[in-house]
């Protein structure tokens, strides 16, 4: 277990294991270190690190909510590879987690060496936006975390064929049991920093995607995604014939990426990232 803190005195989670070629792990808006524990055991033969983003997990909340923004993130970013000591590292994006190494290749490209999006593009359906406000920023309805994990089996549309003991898994990742309830794991007020972004006309992202040029690149599709289209999928391809694209049946917003065809993908990346 380990921190840094960043220019304005946030204390950020991180952990960091392995030898060999460094790879970043981003999760997703609300997401911890912990929605890469299933894909860790696959991965070898890599430096992993993971970080909280602020206001996530084991991170400090940020007492101004704008803060929250992937401007902000991605200097984030920057901070922990020179607390670390790293001038180059590439990044394996969950969701938002694709959307900050899309930025970074904008803006600091010549601090990565290469960028793995799982489940995420440069044009976001506004339908996944619509099932990320349902629930954003509110404790859930559930009051234990067997009920939880119950309920996600219906409530995450687009999967099929996940055993209960991974909703349980799933359950234990995105919330905590008090005596009241349960709780999120992140600050609520991230729902005012979303709904900011959303009163705001979407930017254009393709430029961004297009920033990675001649990074070794990969991306991950959950076959149900309400997040990232078969068109914008079919489209990076295009624009990026050399990228690793996987489709994995039978998931929706997100793929796990311990499913084999995301281990395979990631697997291709790395030993492009050599």
């Amino acid at each position: 277990m380990a921190f840094f803190r960043t220019s304005d005195k946030l204390s950020l989670y991180y952990t960091d294991e392995g030898t060999g070629p460094p790879i970043l792990c981003l999760a997703g808006l609300t997401r911890t270190t912990a929605d890469f524990d299933y894909v860790t055991p696959h991965l070898n033969g890599v430096r992993l690190i993971k970080m909280d983003y602020r206001g996530r997990g084991q991170s400090d909340w940020d007492k101004t909510w704008q803060n929250y923004s992937l401007p902000v993130e991605c200097r984030d970013v920057i901070e922990l590879l020179d607390h670390l000591g790293l001038d180059k590292v590439a990044i394996l994006g969950t969701s938002r987690g694709g959307l900050n190494a899309m930025g970074l290749a904008m803006g600091a490209k010549d601090r990565l060496t290469g960028v793995a999006l799982n489940d995420i593009g440069p044009v976001i359906e506004p339908e996944g936006l619509e099932f990320i406000s349902t629930y954003l920023g509110r404790p859930p309805a559930a009051k234990t975390l067997a009920d939880a994990a119950h309920g996600m089996g219906s409530t995450y549309t687009g999967f099929k064929d996940v055993p209960q003991s991974r909703w349980i898994e799933e359950a234990h990742k995105h919330f905590r049991q008090t005596d009241n309830g349960l709780t999120i794991t992140y600050d609520p007020r991230l729902r005012d920093a979303f709904d900011a972004a959303g009163a705001q006309e979407a930017p254009d992202l393709w430029p961004c995607f297009d920033a990675m040029e001649d990074l070794p690149l990969a991306c991950i599709r959950g076959e149900n995604s309400d997040l990232l289209s078969h068109e914008t999928f079919a489209e990076m391809q295009r624009r990026r014939p050399d990228m690793i694209g996987v489709t994995v049946a039978g998931r929706g917003h997100i793929p796990f990426l311990d499913e084999p065809e995301s281990v395979a993908a990631l697997q291709t990346w790395i030993n492009a990232l050599r």
